[in-house]
């Protein structure tokens, strides 16, 4: 019965392998682009407009990319990534209002900065804080791993720590903390759309914001620095600063705030709606999304019983004979290694240390770590069903004249799935929920298109429950399949 496994199991990988090279093919051979990372949720530098990333951050690249005869190519990603991307190959460079410090350079190499920038405290409206001094001891919010984050853990304590600086205000207007600490052009823009909230006007520390691009590419860094010299040489840099900000550096474009009062619940609700899905059809970041997700899941699925099924028999075939020691000697590491550490963890490793210096579809990177994730589940799922099994099932087989791979077939495996099947079900609608993290690998996944929207939009509220319920609604289906699969199973024992 192993051998047998082994043969499929390897068929299988033969095939995943065919997918990866043809990918890495495909990849490789593209010749002429130019690839930028960056979080598409810091206005005005970088944000969505309908499907098309803006900014005075992107249109600077476009701008030099354009000058170049390179195609750009922009990935939105979680900010803590941007730069592990660039370092590792992924990307040529990244653009994410990203401040110049010290330690920053001694990883990364940076353009010639662009722009100073202040970090300022947004405070809901008539809450007593005059400075920072006043800060101390009240629940702080930053964007991670910004330099407000720093400057804040170094110079006052601890902060609440956010995916973004969207996320981070929208904790403030609710109450949920107490100040932000955040640059002053986003900043400008949370306030121009939150009537609640103002800026206190001393800066707590001003920063020059640059380019990152990898220490092994000098020509890169050197075409770029020359591009930007004639850029702002010929004004156009000027020409792009204008499409985003006043001469005072305030924000252009900036919509209106709804009088709340003039309007009831239901009227709000109603306008929230239509900003957040009807304009400039944002329903479509949770479609395009939606179908990622169920892509990466349904194929990671596949992935994670072919290890689990391989995984799991090797086991008991130990357990049961004491044969392939070593098979299950590996097999045990995998599982410890694997249940041991986190899957988003998992995940970066993969993109950016395993297929590091390959330049592969991240669809593909996110199914082959979900689906090696759920096979560590899968397996340990599966062993316990045949444990489960009555030896003297094995036996009888056995007694009768049956090999004992014909027995696990016919008479131990059959048992051992309808033992399993509700806890394997679990294990699906867990992995479909633990796709939320592809963010981190620029994947625009259902999450993702949630969080795009947010960016836009402002509002946490219905873009977070529209994702949700989408996921519920998904699970909801696949708990009444699963029922009904069981109820046939019942009903055949009959």
């Amino acid at each position: 019965m192993p051998g047998i496994v082994y043969k499929k199991w390897l068929a299988v990988m033969l095939a995943f392998m065919a997918l990866f090279l043809t990918s890495c093919g495909e990849k490789e051979a593209e010749r002429g682009k130019l690839i930028m990372v960056t979080n598409a949720t810091f206005p005005p530098y970088e944000f969505y407009q309908g499907s098309r990333i803006v900014g005075i951050d992107a249109d600077m690249v476009r701008e030099i990319a354009k000058r170049n005869d390179l195609e750009l190519v922009i990935e939105d990603m979680a900010f803590d990534s941007v730069i592990a991307a660039v370092q590792t190959g992924k990307a040529d460079v990244a653009a994410s209002g990203i401040t110049v410090t010290e330690d920053r350079k001694k990883q990364i190499d940076f353009t010639t900065s662009y722009v100073k920038a202040d970090q300022v405290i947004i405070m809901r409206k008539g809450d007593a804080i005059a400075g920072p001094e006043d800060l101390k001891g009240k629940r702080i919010g930053v964007q991670h791993g910004t330099t407000g984050d720093l400057y804040v853990t170094e110079n006052l304590q601890e902060p609440e720590r956010f995916q973004d600086g969207a996320l981070a205000v929208a904790s403030l207007v609710t109450g949920k903390i107490h100040a932000v600490v955040l640059d002053s052009a986003p900043a400008e823009e949370h306030v121009a759309r939150n009537k609640g909230i103002c800026i206190l006007p001393t800066a707590l520390v001003s920063e020059e914001y640059a380019m990152a691009i990898s220490k092994s590419r000098p020509e890169l860094l050197a075409m770029f620095n020359r591009t930007m010299a004639e850029m702002k040489a010929d004004g156009t840099m000027d020409t792009i600063w204008a499409r985003y900000l006043d001469k005072d550096g305030k924000p252009l474009a900036v919509p209106a705030v709804v009088a709340e009062e003039e309007k009831g619940m239901w009227g709000r609700l109603a306008d929230s709606f239509e900003v957040n899905f009807v304009k400039d059809d944002r329903w479509h970041y949770l479609v395009d999304g939606f179908l990622v997700t169920i892509e990466i899941s349904a194929c990671a699925v596949l992935m994670g019983l072919c290890i689990g099924f391989l995984v799991a028999v090797i086991r008991s075939a130990h357990d049961q004979t004491g044969r392939y020691k070593v098979l299950n000697f590996l097999c045990h590491i995998y599982l410890t290694v694997v249940r041991g550490t986190p899957v988003v963890v998992q995940l970066l490793i993969i993109y950016f240390v395993i297929f590091g210096s390959v330049d592969v579809s991240k669809v593909l990177v996110a199914i082959v770590a979900f689906g090696v994730n759920s096979g560590a589940y899968v397996a340990e799922i599966i062993r316990s069903g045949i444990m489960a099994v009555d030896s003297g099932q094995m036996e009888a087989g056995r007694s009768l004249g049956l090999s004992y791979g014909t027995t696990m077939r016919s008479v131990i495996l059959p048992q051992a799935f309808k033992n399993v099947l509700p806890a394997l079900g679990n294990e699906f609608i867990v992995l479909l929920k633990e796709t939320s993290v592809c963010g981190y690998i620029a994947l625009q996944d259902l999450t993702k298109g949630g969080d795009i929207i947010r960016s836009q939009t402002y509002d946490a509220f219905l873009p977070l429950i529209a994702v949700a319920l989408t996921y519920l609604v998904v699970v909801v289906c696949l708990s009444q399949l699963l029922k009904k699969l069981e109820n046939s199973l019942k009903k055949n024992e009959r």
